[in-house]
């Protein structure tokens, strides 16, 4: 059995409130379910039962302590067609170390090596036909935007199937503690 997997930090229940205020007034948005809201670490893609099994193993060996994860600041994917909206994190050196460590898990599960920079960040909303000036009047209404920092004790290896309509359904499979 294929599974489509990924590595990532879940937001505190009391968190999502606070972001889910934040999604609206953006034409073109499909808004995440506020239960989906995660910084994503490392995306696997599709990945046999084995390879998850070799994976997980990886994963449950990276040790680092626990650290802060600061959110806030938003932006959006895509130049010349906005695709992504998203609320930014301050890229800290355990953060990196510990994006690092997933990344080296892929690797020695046997996972291709991923080619795009690291840019942690929540994403917000996927965007289809979605002008500039309402991007940039989101970006000035929520440029003050700032959440408390958040106690990271933990990252999850997460499964995810697409379904019908704007998002997909999210099973966490595995908790990683930090420390």
């Amino acid at each position: 059995m294929v599974m489509r997997l990924f590595a990532a930090i879940g937001l505190p229940d009391e968190v999502r409130p606070q972001i889910a205020r934040l999604q609206r007034g953006v034409a073109g948005a499909r808004w995440r379910p506020a239960e989906n809201l995660h910084v994503t670490l490392r995306f696997f893609g599709e990945v046999g039962e084995r390879q998850a099994e070799d994976l997980d193993a990886e994963l449950a060996a990276i040790s680092l302590p626990p650290f802060t994860l600061n959110i806030g600041s938003s932006g959006w994917f895509g130049k010349a067609e906005p695709r992504a909206l998203w609320l930014g994190v301050t890229p800290s050196e355990p953060l990196l170390y510990l994006q690092d460590r997933c990344e080296r898990a892929a690797r020695r599960s046997g996972l291709e090596a991923e080619t795009r920079n690291y840019k942690p960040h929540v994403t917000l909303a996927y965007l289809k036909g979605t002008p500039e000036d309402r991007l940039r009047r989101f970006l000035e209404r929520t440029a003050h935007f700032r959440i408390e920092p958040l106690a990271v004790t933990h990252f999850s290896l997460y499964r995810s199937w697409p379904k019908r309509g704007d998002s997909n359904l999210y099973q966490k499979l595995a908790d990683y503690p930090l420390g």
